[in-house]
């Protein structure tokens, strides 16, 4: 029997007892009373271990529960800052693709002009070179004719 039965079996035993007349007394009989509060002094250590036990175990299940949830906030807060410094990783590689393709684009248009500008001035020369050719020619055509 548990502490709780053999609580309301005295509480039984109390109220079945012979009530002593023009007061709230009651006879009582002592040795069964003696024999229930015993069995309540054999089954309550028990009862205690038990609730000590069940109260030690909700500790550690609670203790267990908030490491557990630590962990798993760490854990976010690792990845969380693992996505923040991929995604600043991408960003910086962004940012420097287009540089480079800036550059890239400058060169390009550097090479550009600066080739029409040699051609450019590469034919003025061929051009000067056939004019001074010409006039060159235009010359001796004159020392022919007067001969």
């Amino acid at each position: 029997m548990d502490v709780l039965k053999l609580i309301d079996l005295l509480e039984e035993v109390i109220e079945d007892g012979s009530t002593i007349p023009f007061s709230s007394k009651v006879c009582l009989d002592k040795q069964e009373l003696l024999d229930l509060t015993n069995e309540i002094r054999i089954k309550l250590p028990d009862e205690i271990k038990q609730a000590e036990w069940i109260k030690e175990e909700r500790q550690r299940i609670l203790a267990e529960a908030h490491n557990e949830a630590e962990n798993i906030a760490n854990e976010a807060k690792l990845h969380i800052e693992e996505l923040i410094e991929r995604d600043e990783v991408t960003r910086q590689a962004k940012e420097r693709a287009e540089e480079i393709i800036n550059s890239a684009k400058k060169n390009a248009k550097d090479i550009r002009l600066g080739a029409r500008e040699y051609a450019d001035q590469m034919l003025k020369e061929v051009q000067e070179k056939l004019r001074d050719m010409i006039n060159t020619l235009d010359l001796n055509r004159e020392e022919l004719k007067s001969i």
